[in-house]
């Protein structure tokens, strides 16, 4: 029995779109430079998905890091010059935990600084609600006039 036609278009269609898809797939070349590799591109964010890391993105530039990164490694340059080179060249970016400096200053205090204002708003909230409102003034007349409209109030059948 011979294989039909449309079999073969579909395994051949599979095999060339993933080929195209830009897995990231492991180099089994060289295992101990592949689990450097993995290990810093799961702290590099993908330049065009921007949500998603280095090591697990599909993209064509994410590939062409990685290649770019498994070159520099088997060159000999450590993690910290690799970061190093692609910062210089795509900036702070690319790091998923920017370096703290003047620039991101704001980056890492900002969850502080609205922890504090919500702490402040909150504590602001429940003084003002313990509070008796301070605003009202009542003299003793109005207060024995008041206690004579309910008594006469009451009275009434």
């Amino acid at each position: 029995m011979t294989p039909k036609p449309l079999a073969w278009m579909a395994v051949a269609g599979l095999l060339v779109s993933s080929a195209w898809a830009g897995e990231a797939r492991p180099n089994a070349e060289n295992p101990e430079i592949e689990a450097r590799l993995i290990r810093l591109a799961e702290d590099l964010r993908c330049l065009v998905c921007q949500n998603e890391s280095l090591a697990g993105s599909r993209a064509e530039l994410a590939e062409d890091l990685r290649r770019e990164i498994r070159q520099q490694m088997l060159q000999g340059k450590s993690d910290a010059e690799v970061i190093q080179y692609l910062t210089d060249r795509y900036g702070d970016f690319v790091l998923y935990r920017p370096p703290l400096k003047p620039l991101t200053y704001l980056l890492w205090g900002a969850p502080v600084l609205f922890a504090v204002l919500g702490a402040g708003v909150w504590y602001t909230v429940l003084r003002r609600r313990q509070k008796p409102d301070a605003g009202v003034h009542v003299s003793e007349e109005e207060l024995q006039r008041a206690a004579r409209l309910l008594e006469s109030e009451d009275q009434r059948p």
